[in-house]
């Protein structure tokens, strides 16, 4: 039997309670009776709740408290989170909270075992006593409405709050329970298409089809990954790869180990099978971040602008300078990179280190003064939220989850949105349907701001220069 309250409804009784909550129905007098010791049997001591009355006239109202209801004989409690609410009036949606009075509090509910729910001295709102019985499907409530005694009605009285009468067609209780973080939404906290192996299908062809700006005959896009030891930058790549090959694929050197497992820089070529054909974008490994070493802002700035060659080791001990063999002293636009996406394993946002995060705002500002686009990709979400780890298509329906993307966004500075969550295959002998749509959603939009350097790069272009490139085979 469906309940009284509709989501709008309990959307709006939460932003007058506060914080993540959900509605458990405790107590309903068409379901269980209209019966002041059974309201007790199934109400008493659940913490908040609200009490939902549903008259004849289309009219819903009520009141919510944070105490708990008791069987005790005859005794007010204090409470001033308390509050009267309507929630419609005559059909028409009319929300309106009607707070208790501040020299009022210790009268905000009273309890008896033989009563429903009472609120106010006075009563502000009495619901009913003792055991009803419905006609023609009506409760006639025996209680009283002598609204303005310990709650503020704001000038609304009894007829403009109820009809004028006690007369409703339902009346239920609902607790107010804290909301676990790992429970899913019923809507997600973030957009996305249904997840369906068609979507899956468009998204993977999306990418196969893409390609750089036409205007500028570039082939390739480069995003740059970059991110702690174990975080999941080859993981990501070996991720994207396997979806393409069509099978799971270690072609990235990947693990845990005292220092990065990348020791070259590598443009990583993600080929479609089974043509074997590269797609048009590069994703570039590059060495973990370290506190003690790893890539510092003067290599950062020379991978950013082109210049490192492909397998360059990066050695602690010698830095990379323009005498190093293989520099490239004049790169072109191909060379450059033109998106990077830190990756951060979600499981260590919570330790994550002052010298790691400052290593990473060191790195951005030259990223910054080049106007590169920058991602997060959030990985090891699964690590971080139980119910991932049966089924991934809940991130974006996970509270727990956006909780780690806002943090992290407030981490590294960037915008929300520029967060994303993923999942790589690191267990896992076969092909996933949602880690591939996770996935596939993450290179969607970084191939969309890889676009967004490519625009702006365009527009700075001498219009003598972009007429010869047009002009040019």
């Amino acid at each position: 039997m469906a309940g009284i309250l509709q989501k709008k409804d309990t959307d709006q009784l939460l932003k007058w309670i506060g914080g993540r909550r959900k509605f458990r129905l405790l107590y309903k007098i068409t379901r269980d009776g209209c019966s002041g010791p059974t309201f007790h049997s199934k109400c008493d001591n659940k913490g908040m709740t609200v009490t939902v009355l549903h008259n004849n006239n289309d009219t819903v109202y009520g009141g919510f408290t944070s105490q708990n209801w008791t069987s005790v004989g005859g005794t007010y409690f204090s409470d001033p989170k308390g509050f009267l609410f309507q929630l419609k009036f005559d059909g028409k949606w009319s929300p309106d909270q009607f707070l208790i009075k501040p020299d009022r509090h210790d009268y905000a509910i009273y309890c008896h075992s033989n009563y429903g729910p009472y609120f106010g001295g006075g009563y502000d709102l009495a619901t009913f006593n003792g055991t009803l019985n419905a006609s023609n499907g009506i409760f006639a409530l025996n209680g009283s409405c002598d609204l303005g005694h310990t709650y503020d009605m704001k000038g609304t009285d009894f007829n403009t709050f109820a009809n004028g009468n006690l007369q409703v067609k339902d009346l239920e209780v609902y607790q107010v329970d804290e909301c676990d973080m790992n429970d899913p939404l019923e809507v997600p906290w973030r957009k996305t298409p249904e997840w369906t192996t068609r979507v899956m299908q468009e998204l993977k062809e999306e990418i196969e089809n893409y390609r750089p700006l036409e205007q500028l005959k570039l082939r390739q896009t480069k995003v740059l990954l970059i991110g702690q030891i174990g975080a999941g930058k080859s993981s990501f790549f070996n991720t994207v790869n396997s979806i393409f090959r069509g099978y799971v694929t270690s072609q990235a050197c990947s693990g845990t180990a005292d220092h990065s497992l990348t020791t070259q820089f590598r443009a990583y070529q993600v080929r479609n099978s089974p043509s074997d054909k590269p797609l048009n974008f590069r994703l570039c490994d590059s060495r973990g971040l370290e506190e003690g070493q790893g890539i510092e802002t003067q290599e950062m700035c020379y991978l950013l602008d082109g210049h490192v060659p492909e397998k360059y080791v990066f050695n602690p001990s010698i830095p990379l300078t323009p005498d190093t063999p293989g520099f490239i002293k004049a790169p072109k636009l191909k060379d450059q990179i033109h998106c990077v996406a830190f990756v951060i394993d979600a499981s260590t946002v919570d330790v994550m280190s002052e010298k790691i995060l400052e290593k990473i705002r060191n790195l951005q500002t030259p990223m910054n003064q080049r106007g590169i686009p920058q991602v997060v990709l959030l990985t090891k979400i699964d690590k971080v939220c139980e119910p991932l780890q049966h089924d991934v298509g809940l991130t974006y329906f996970v509270p727990a989850i956006q909780e780690y993307v806002n943090r992290v966004a407030m981490m590294i500075g960037l915008p929300r949105s520029h967060v994303i969550p993923v999942k790589n295959y690191e267990s896992e002998r076969e092909l996933d349907t949602n880690v591939n749509i996770l996935t596939l959603l993450a290179m969607q939009q970084i191939l969309h701001f890889a676009d967004d350097f490519l625009y702006n790069y365009l527009d700075d272009l001498d219009p003598e220069i972009l007429d010869k490139m047009s002009t040019t085979d």
